[in-house]
């Protein structure tokens, strides 16, 4: 079958939803193809037995006031105010850690204030790895003993292997003052860069899109995966050997993988294709028997030991996500091509299950469900080749008027209200 169609979206994540609802208030002729059997992509969400989680953590702190208005019109919020705290050696620490370090043992205290006081005076222009940025900004021992431990968890690399353009305001910088009265008080201040997150009220962060979603859902087409991209003669093509001709494309496909399904790729591009890194999840979600286990919203794992990296607690940012009387968490855990884990499905759901316990977070006893799936696609891996491969590849595809949109798409670490403006965005110009 062979047919036309003026805009082809490629994947139903929150940048193509976006894509097409923008297409759609132009009255424009476009479909969505995604080749999964649900939308929403990273923002999507599931149900177990009537608890519903997110795929990882996520909650709304835009500042844009569009991607407010739309969001807003979809759902009533709930107000969080971030109060995430980070486990460390059986303790549990404020986030962030470096301004926060009442808890620890006066020995560690004064080895933290020691080299933070003692740090390289070294321009951010001189440095040109992540590991580097770290030991400036927080002296050598914090660095090793927190954020340098936490990327090999989250980032599955080791940070010498990062550069630093996608920092900005994620990671605080204190000043001396600031370290020492966190070691003397835990009455701080909170310093996250969002001072105030939501969620919406009924849970289920795809709710933001709701609207969006039934004004454009006769045009998503799911479970149609694109296995050929030809830029030359304007059409892709599905498994089942459709082809689809079209005027204007927009690419939500990782950037890694859309060069290996174009057809007379460059081999240039190609190679740089191979050196883009990103990380895969899994996600151990647990359905419990009693209500506020957590006082939380999230958690960050700092011991090397556990598997678990990140916890959060979807009961906490909704009661919506969870039956009456009951709480919920989930636990992500991290991986790459070069860095597998090599434990099978059910061993990191009994692992992980032990090492909440061992947290005193839950017990084994009060468990009423229990998940693991995984994300092919969690996380960009900001390498010090990321650039240069990404600036080379987004070149050639924006050359032959391909619009590249949403987080893999463009390959850019955006939260999800960046996402949606991505796909906006290309839509207008």
């Amino acid at each position: 079958m062979e047919k036309q169609i003026k805009n082809i979206i490629i994947g139903a994540g929150i940048s193509g939803l976006s894509a097409g609802y923008h297409l759609d208030k132009n009255n424009e002729d476009y479909v969505i193809f995604e080749k999964s059997n649900s939308y929403g992509g990273l923002c999507g969400s599931f149900e177990i037995g009537g608890f519903y989680f997110d795929k990882f953590i996520h909650l709304c702190f835009t500042k844009n006031e569009y991607v407010k208005n739309v969001f807003n019109k979809s759902t009533n919020e709930i107000e969080h105010i971030p109060n995430p705290y980070n486990y460390y050696k059986g303790l549990f620490i404020k986030h962030p850690a470096q301004n926060n370090l009442y808890p620890l043992s006066i020995e560690e205290k004064n080895k933290i204030l020691n080299d933070f006081k003692n740090r390289k005076n070294i321009s951010l222009n001189l440095i040109d790895n992540y590991e580097e940025w770290l030991k400036v900004q927080y002296g050598d021992y914090f660095a090793k003993e927190f954020p340098i431990k936490y990327t090999k968890k989250y980032w599955k690399t080791n940070p010498q292997n990062m550069d630093i353009n996608w920092i900005g305001d994620r990671m605080y910088k204190p000043t001396y003052d600031e370290v020492y009265q966190g070691t003397i008080s835990d009455k701080t201040p909170i310093t996250y860069y969002a001072p105030k997150m939501y969620y919406p009220e009924k849970g289920k962060y795809i709710s933001y899109l709701k609207n969006i979603i039934e004004k454009i859902k006769n045009k998503i087409y799911l479970n149609k995966e694109i296995i050929e991209i030809n830029l030359e003669k304007k059409y892709v093509k599905d498994k089942e050997q459709n082809i689809y001709n079209y005027e204007n494309l927009y690419s939500s496909i990782p950037l890694d993988k859309l060069p290996k399904i174009t057809k007379d790729i460059p081999k240039n591009i190609l190679k740089s294709s191979d050196k883009l890194k990103y990380t895969s999840g899994y996600m151990v979600s647990l359905g419990i028997n009693k209500p506020e286990i957590s006082p939380y919203l999230w958690l960050y794992v700092y011991d090397e030991e556990f598997l678990s990296t990140r916890i959060y607690f979807p009961s906490k940012k909704s009661i919506e996500n969870c039956p009456q009387n009951t709480s919920s968490l989930q636990v992500e855990i991290y991986y790459t091509k070069d860095n597998p884990i090599s434990y099978s499905e059910n061993e990191i759901l009994d692992r992980v299950i032990e090492e909440l316990i061992q947290m005193k977070l839950i017990n084994k006893q009060d468990i009423l469900i229990k998940d693991i799936r995984k994300e092919e696609y969690a996380n960009i891996i900001f390498t010090k080749e990321t650039e240069d491969n990404k600036k080379l590849i987004k070149k050639y595809f924006e050359d032959k008027n391909v619009a590249l949109i949403g987080r893999f798409g463009e390959w850019e670490y955006f939260w999800s209200d960046q996402s949606f403006l991505s796909g906006k965005e290309k839509i207008l110009k």
